[in-house]
């Protein structure tokens, strides 16, 4: 397979990433969207030539997971790929400015690019006390999420906090955090991201797809990618087959344990929980919670901090998802 030279890709070898680990990116986003090897050569030219889209990126409540993600991703370094194909214009943590200057890097996209800009949400939206339990720059966080999205291209909420709240939402949610589609009533451009946090390479591909086809992912009903969130972790695990002959891990260290056995009985949320973990993973794609022997305590699923707890007792009516 060959590659024209290109700036991008020129760029791009300049701070450490070769050609080679250039195409294997675009294999990695091929095999992630579900698309035959064919589509690699293609996603590879429109990745080297694809103008820059504006991004915002926002954080409320959160513990700063998703962005962790982001920066520690490899493969190669996808962040470092990411970050070439798009222009991130304002990240709170990321970004050298501060104070009015960081503010007015966010004002200047908005009145800049209307309809042009990808927002990306990391966080929950309190609500309580009129949204001042998170403001930035004297603002309330639903305040700016709101004017943010209205005028965004796509939002992408990242991680079980933007989506419905996560731990912040957790009952008795003194703050009332909610997730992006509370705080954006009648929101309609939006793409949602669970995991605590989320795997970049699915963001990765969502920006992929959008740069190589000019369309975005298809979701289902609840505004979730059907590449990462359409199969449960259930139904791919490589235990499954362990769970299917009733050969289930009774105590931890035990011999089951050892030969790698299925976890439902420790706990595991596999078979409730829809999302590509066993074939993206973590760390460059080596492992993964229950590749490392722990259960799946079910970061993707909705309301996963009040429903799927307590994590390491098993689901009841041996745990099988019957949602559409």
């Amino acid at each position: 397979m060959s590659v024209p030279t290109l700036d991008r890709v020129e760029r791009l070898e300049q701070t450490g990433v070769s050609r080679r680990q250039f195409l294997k990116f675009c294999s990695i986003m091929a095999a992630t969207l579900a698309l035959p090897a064919t589509q690699v050569p293609r996603i590879a030219k429109a990745l080297a030539t694809a103008a820059r889209p504006p991004v915002i990126w926002l954080e409320f409540q959160d513990c700063t997971g998703d962005t962790e993600s982001f920066l520690h991703a490899a493969n190669p370094t996808v962040s470092s790929i990411l970050l070439d194909l798009v222009s991130l214009n304002y990240h709170e943590t990321l970004m050298a400015p501060s104070g009015k200057m960081a503010e007015q890097s966010l004002k200047d996209t908005i009145a800049m690019y209307p309809g042009q800009y990808v927002a990306v949400i990391e966080g929950a939206v309190p609500g309580g006390a009129n949204g001042f339990y998170c403001a930035v720059g004297g603002r309330s966080a639903k305040s700016i999420v709101q004017e943010v999205c209205a005028s965004a291209l796509k939002t992408i909420a990242v991680g079980a906090c933007a989506w419905e709240g996560g731990w912040s939402a957790a009952t008795p949610n003194p703050t009332g955090a909610m997730g992006v589609q509370g705080a954006v009533p009648g929101i309609s451009n939006l793409i949602n991201m669970p995991g605590c946090p989320m795997n970049v390479e699915n963001l990765a591909a969502v920006f992929v797809q959008y740069l190589t086809y000019g369309t975005w992912p298809s979701t289902d009903s609840a505004g979730l990618p059907r590449f990462a969130y359409g199969e449960t972790i259930h139904e791919e695990c490589p235990r499954h087959d362990h769970y299917e002959e009733g050969r289930f891990v009774l105590e931890w260290g035990d011999q089951g344990h050892r030969n790698g056995w299925c976890l439902f009985k420790m706990g595991c949320k596999g078979p409730q929980t829809r999302h590509n973990c066993p074939s993206v993973r973590w760390n460059s794609r080596t492992n993964w919670p229950i590749g490392a022997g722990h259960g799946c305590i079910g970061c993707a699923s909705s309301g996963f901090w009040d429903k799927m707890t307590p994590f390491y007792q098993p689901l009841p009516g041996g745990g099988d998802d019957d949602d559409d």
